[in-house]
């Protein structure tokens, strides 16, 4: 995004450099004062995600700066979301469907949060089932959704047998074969995945959407 205006830049930047309530009342301003349209203000917020998420990869941003950009994003996000119905300009194109849920046991949910907003500002259609879920409402709610990747979320390390249990399920009543499974939240990594039997996991949102997208352009979402 190198045609950005000098406020635009400053709101990219506000938001990557944590300057929560500069950023907030330039994003209020930008959508309610100026018309801006929102699908602008939500590529300006995925700008700024994107060099969060490289702060986050080289170490120089922890997990507390990641959930701070989440909810500057979830804020921003609540503002546009219902301004897009009336802006102009051509529909989104959906890149899928994405299902995701903290799986049950479990009842954290900002970085299930974060990754529902980023998948949905990068053009993906998300249906998050909540916090807590149980096997048998991820089953249905596949079932009604069809979704082309489901999201299993868990943060504390007990989670990691409840996203085994889930997918094993997903086996079981033979709906395994219609979608991959991601998972992430705490310390997953591939001995964690390989244990679930997860396709794959993203250790932060950036990588969440990476993933759903190099699925989506590979076509086999």
């Amino acid at each position: 995004m190198n045609d950005m205006t000098n406020e635009e830049r400053q709101l990219v930047e506000s938001i990557a450099d944590m300057n929560e309530d500069d950023a907030l009342a330039l994003a209020k301003k930008m959508l309610l004062v100026d018309g801006m349209d929102p699908v602008r203000v939500l590529e300006l917020c995925r700008a700024s995600m994107d060099i969060v998420g490289q702060r986050f990869e080289s170490g120089d941003y922890f997990l507390p700066e990641l959930v701070l950009a989440g909810e500057m994003l979830e804020t921003i996000g609540g503002i546009a979301k219902p301004l897009i119905k009336s802006a102009p300009g051509e529909a989104k194109k959906c890149l899928g469907k994405v299902l995701i849920g903290t799986v049950h046991g479990d009842l954290h949910d900002i970085g299930k949060n974060i990754v529902s907003f980023m998948l949905d500002i990068n053009g993906f259609e998300v249906k998050d089932i909540g916090i807590d879920v149980p096997v048998a409402k991820f089953i249905d709610e596949i079932k009604a959704f069809e979704p082309d990747v489901v999201g299993l979320s868990g943060f504390l390390t007990l989670a990691f047998d409840s996203m085994k249990e889930t997918i094993e399920a997903f086996d079981t009543v033979g709906i395994r074969g219609g979608f991959k499974v991601m998972i992430g939240g705490g310390q997953i990594d591939e001995t964690v995945r390989a244990y679930t039997g997860a396709d794959a996991f993203g250790v932060n949102a950036v990588e969440a959407v990476k993933l759903c997208k190099s699925w989506s352009e590979s076509s086999v979402v």
